[in-house]
C-alpha cells in the first residue's frame, strides 16, 4: 500500500457534508491506517475536473456527475461509490406573508430555485410534476445565488425560494420565513457519494476500502450522537455560522434522514435520482446502476448490515 496521503477533493463547503468532515475530525482515517488530504474546490464540480487531470484520487459530489459522464461516453471512467448524503438536503422557504400552503401553489408565487448548482431544481421540477403542475408555464426568478435569494425573501421581494442550510434556519430562527416543503421528504435520493476513476481506483483500492471503513464508523457516531456534539466537532469548518444556528441546521438535516446509514449506495435512492434527472432533460437514458456504482470496494464491511 502506497504511503504517500490519498488527496481527497471536497465539493464545496456545506453543512450537509458534515459527516465528511466529521470523519476527519474524529480520526477515523487515520484509525484505519489511511492519510487522506483534504483539497478544498473553490467551485461545485471542480474535484471530478481535477479527477479527470489526475491532480486528485477521490473526491466528494453528487453521483449526478457520473450518471451525465456515462449518458455522454459510455466509457467514462468515473465511478461513484460510499453514500454519504442520502436524501435531497433542499427546502423550499416562504416568506411568512406568502400564502402557499402546498407544493403545487409554487405556481402562483414568486420563485427563485438554486442556480449553483443543477440537481436541487432538477429534482424538484419531478415532485412538481408529481403534484400535476404543468412545467411548459411555470416562471422561475433570474438565477442568483442563494445568498442574494435569502436576502430578497427576508426583503420581501421573493415570496419562495429553495435554499439549503444554514440559510433555511437563519429564516425560521429571525422569522423571515417558515419551511414550505423540506425535499428530504421526497425518500431516498442518492445525493452525496465518493466519485473516482477506474484506474485510481485499481492503484488505491486498499486505500479506498478503507476510508469506506472510517465512513461506516462515522455513520454508526452519528446514529448515536446528536446535533451538539456534531456541532461541536465540525464547527471549526463553519467559521462564520453562529453556533446555535449550526446547530439547528444539522439537528434539522437529522431529523430528516438525510444522511446515509451505511455506505452501500442505494439503489432505490439512485433510481430515483436518475428518474428526476431524466424527466428534467439533464439525462438521455435511465441511468444504469453497474455502469456507474463500483460495489466491490469495502462491500464485505456491511454488506447485510443496512
Amino acid at each position: 500500500m502506497s504511503s504517500l496521503p490519498i488527496r481527497l477533493a471536497e465539493n464545496f463547503r456545506a453543512v450537509f457534508y458534515a459527516p465528511f468532515y466529521a470523519t476527519a475530525a474524529l480520526g477515523l482515517y487515520a484509525k484505519e491506517g489511511v492519510s487522506v488530504d483534504l483539497i478544498t474546490s473553490s467551485s461545485a464540480g471542480e474535484g471530478v475536473a481535477a479527477l479527470l487531470n489526475d491532480k486528485v484520487d477521490i473526491a466528494w459530489g453528487g453521483p449526478m456527475r457520473v450518471m451525465k459522464a456515462h449518458d455522454s461516453d459510455p466509457a467514462s471512467p468515473l465511478m461513484c461509490f460510499g453514500e454519504v448524503v442520502a436524501r435531497d438536503p433542499f427546502f423550499l422557504v416562504a416568506a411568512n406573508q406568502c400564502r402557499a400552503a402546498a407544493l403545487a401553489d409554487l405556481q402562483f408565487v414568486r420563485f427563485a430555485a438554486v442556480s449553483e448548482v443543477p440537481t436541487p431544481w432538477l429534482c424538484l421540477q419531478e415532485d412538481l410534476r408529481q403534484c400535476g403542475v404543468d412545467l411548459a408555464g411555470f416562471e422561475r426568478a433570474p438565477a442568483q445565488s442563494m445568498a442574494v435569494n435569502f436576502e430578497a425573501l427576508c426583503e420581501g421581494r421573493l415570496d419562495v425560494a429553495q435554499l439549503f442550510e444554514p440559510y433555511v434556519s437563519m429564516a425560521v430562527q429571525s422569522g423571515a420565513g417558515r419551511i414550505l416543503y423540506a425535499a428530504s421528504m421526497r425518500g431516498p435520493t442518492v445525493y452525496t457519494t465518493f466519485i473516482s476513476t477506474r484506474p485510481a481506483i485499481e492503484r488505491h483500492r486498499e486505500q479506498f476500502s478503507r476510508m469506506l471503513r472510517a465512513i461506516r464508523q462515522m455513520q454508526e457516531w452519528l446514529a448515536a450522537h446528536g446535533a451538539q456534539e456534531l456541532a461541536e466537532i465540525t464547527a471549526p469548518c463553519f467559521p462564520d455560522i453562529a453556533r446555535d444556528v449550526l446547530m439547528s441546521s444539522l439537528g434539522r438535516y437529522r431529523e430528516g434522514g438525510v444522511w446515509a446509514q451505511s455506505p452501500e449506495v442505494s439503489k432505490e435512492g439512485f433510481r430515483r435520482l436518475g428518474e428526476c434527472l431524466r424527466s428534467g432533460g439533464f439525462l438521455s437514458r435511465a441511468p444504469i446502476y453497474a455502469e456507474c456504482v463500483d460495489q466491490s470496494i469495502g462491500a464485505r464491511d456491511w454488506i447485510g448490515t443496512s
